[in-house]
């Protein structure tokens, strides 16, 4: 057997205060991800998720502790180092789009890492051949849809080849369609061996796509574990002012002499299950 591998982000016992007198927005929070991870960080507004995120590539240095980045302590290892680490997408695409093509926008991240113009332009056009927005590589950002812009915003950090991508809301203001599109966009990634780190209210987006969930409240972890365990603790949910998805309360409403699984986290595991239980009882 091998040594295991190095966690791609090591958090030890890191807190954050912003400027003022309000309570710390991360207390002493520990947690690690490995490479390969598709995390979800959920939690109500103020509850330190985007805070936590925001220190893996030194967007915001801890107050206290340490943030580890494959190794490297995020104040020692600088911003130009931990951007071809982690690539982070804001919540709001515009926030982070600013140029006049979409070939121009996907490319300046490779040519501020200093790529020659070869690799330059191979990266753009793997990127966006990913997120399926070849055809527009001459339109100006602003003229694409709200959709567009995220896949826009989430190729730009592609191009630059980082394993770890942190999306904050992927499906914040899209419809169904625009969602699913992000959301098997990150599942791709992630199955190519990239981490993936979500930010998200969606408690549906959560059971459909992350296989860890981190609850967190207050600035503190509340549980952390594998998605389907954790959005069955309703009491925990409670505490961080979640709920789990409907479908699962569902199930764990139902009659438990049903035998029906409390664990079921999607309308098709919901079907499958009641789907087994009807032929068992046509064979009993």
């Amino acid at each position: 057997m091998g040594d295991k591998m190095e966690p791609v982000i090591a958090v030890r016992d890191v807190s954050y205060r912003y400027e003022g007198d309000a309570p710390p927005a991360l207390d002493h929070v520990s947690l690690t991800i490995e490479p390969g991870e598709f995390v979800a960080f959920v939690g109500q507004n103020g509850a330190g998720k985007t805070t936590l995120a925001k220190t893996f590539n030194g967007i915001l240095m801890p107050t206290q502790g340490d943030v580890y980045v494959q190794g490297k302590e995020t104040r020692a290892a600088g911003l130009d180092v931990l951007a071809r680490i982690v690539g982070y997408v804001y919540q709001n695409p515009d926030h982070q789009i600013f140029a006049n093509t979409v070939r121009d926008e996907v490319a300046f991240g490779p040519r501020n890492l200093g790529l020659p113009p070869d690799e330059i332009s191979r990266a753009v056009q793997q990127a966006l051949e990913l997120v399926g927005m070849q055809t527009e590589a001459d339109t100006y950002p602003f003229m694409l849809g709200r959709g567009q812009r995220q896949k826009l915003a989430v190729a730009s950090v592609i191009a630059m080849g980082s394993p770890v991508l942190v999306v904050d809301e992927p499906t914040t203001g899209l419809d169904l369609q625009g969602a699913q599109g992000i959301m098997h966009l990150l599942r791709q990634w992630n199955a190519d061996g990239r981490t993936i780190i979500i930010i998200t209210h969606d408690m549906n987006i959560v059971a459909e796509y992350a296989r860890r969930t981190v609850v967190m409240a207050r600035g503190h972890v509340l549980a952390d574990g594998p998605t389907r365990g954790v959005l069955t603790q309703q009491a925990v949910l409670a505490q961080a002012f979640l709920k789990a998805p409907q479908i699962t309360r569902v199930a764990q409403s139902l009659d438990p002499r049903l035998g029906f699984p409390a664990d079921v986290l999607t309308v098709t595991e919901f079907q499958a299950a009641l789907k087994e239980r009807l032929t068992q009882r046509q064979g009993g």
